[in-house]
């Protein structure tokens, strides 16, 4: 498939871009090689090949979900503006 510069004259108006006359032609130029490159990935046979979500085949170990930081509510709140009961308090949003 080749781009033309009309083609490109209007991918260009439709994403807002400001491109120069003198600009159009080696873009078009530089789009089909690209759609061409893209094209040759057709050829290639995918039927027997698995989907995958990584290029790794390894498990991750799991951790314990065990607590490991806190405890100390009142040191937490010890730099906060406005604090109640070891919350924090917040100027009212909606009346």
């Amino acid at each position: 498939m080749s781009v033309n510069k009309d083609t490109v004259r209007k991918i260009a108006h439709l994403a807002r871009i400001a491109e120069p006359e003198e600009r159009l032609e080696p873009l078009a130029r530089e789009l089909s090689t690209i759609i061409d490159w893209v094209e040759q990935l057709d050829e290639v046979e995918t039927e027997d090949v698995p989907p995958m979500t990584s290029t790794v085949a390894i498990k991750l170990p799991l951790r314990d979900d065990v607590v490991t930081d806190g405890g100390y509510p009142e040191d937490i709140v010890a730099n906060a503006p406005g604090s109640q009961d070891q919350f924090f308090t917040v100027p009212k949003v909606l009346e």
